[in-house]
């Protein structure tokens, strides 16, 4: 099994080599990602101007892996296109330092990623990690990862799933569950901060707190609740028998992440 790992954090960022490293143990590993952070560039993909990408010395010995001048987007072409000749098994983006919930999803490197696998028809998916006083924790979502990453090999998962995974700030034997979501509403009071730098006026987007609305089945309740969220994307997932399948498949996966021993 080939898996092809991104993330929008840049090649070097603990999130991905954590995930790298719980993966490589189903499936050969090719990383290629963007030479630095590139969060919030959503689906992105350079057109005017040409891409750059060289091998690097990776953290884990053994590890084929690039770095590009791009966005995710450009690195996922490229390493299917390019490295992989086409012969992908999973693209697994992630880990993200932050969750991406509700309307994050549309601007999202991490899942923007996952989604030039899906347009190839190759399973994806994508992971995120709560953040908590700054502080975050890789491992459940690492577990999840390669947990997945074991299903798509035993070809559990429908070879078009997208799925965008968030894991709260909790050790694996912490999770309460494992839920199929659908996307809730999360947006943002930006502000502008307006300066000039000698030369011109410049504005500046500020995030601002995100305004979280709770509903039942989405991903925010889900990690409100102390749950892992498995969002299918895009949009609702057609057929009775796939949104079975992803239930099924959401209450085997949290079995098998409390059976195992803790690691940290």
């Amino acid at each position: 099994m080939k898996i092809l790992a991104c993330n929008d954090d840049g090649i070097f960022a603990p999130g991905l080599w954590a995930l790298v490293e719980a993966v490589r143990e189903v499936g050969e590993v090719i990383v290629v990602a963007p030479d630095r952070e590139q969060s919030a560039v959503g689906t992105s993909v350079t057109l005017h101007h040409p891409l750059r990408m060289k091998q690097v010395d990776p953290p884990l010995r053994g590890v084929e892996t690039y770095s590009v001048e791009g966005t995710p987007g450009d690195c996922i072409i490229l390493g299917i296109k390019m490295l992989a000749g086409g012969n992908v098994d999973l693209v697994i983006s992630g880990i993200n330092e932050g969750m991406n919930l509700g309307n994050d999803v549309f601007i999202s490197g991490t899942v923007g990623a996952a989604l030039q696998g899906y347009f190839y028809e190759i399973p994806a998916i994508a992971i995120s990690a709560a953040l908590h006083k700054g502080q975050i924790r890789f491992d459940a979502a690492a577990r999840v990862g390669a947990m997945l990453a074991r299903k798509v090999k035993e070809k559990v998962l429908h070879p078009r799933s997208l799925l965008n995974v968030n894991v709260p700030y909790l050790a694996p034997e912490e999770i309460e569950g494992i839920e199929l979501t659908r996307p809730g509403r999360r947006s943002y009071r930006d502000e502008i901060q307006k300066g000039n730098d000698g030369k011109r006026d410049y504005y500046w987007i500020v995030r601002g707190e995100p305004v979280w609305e709770e509903r039942e089945g989405t991903d925010i309740t889900a990690v409100r609740r102390r749950r892992i969220s498995v969002t299918p994307l895009p949009g609702n997932l057609p057929g009775s028998e796939r949104v079975t399948l992803l239930k099924d498949l959401c209450r085997a996966l949290f079995d098998e992440i409390r059976s195992q021993p803790n690691r940290s």
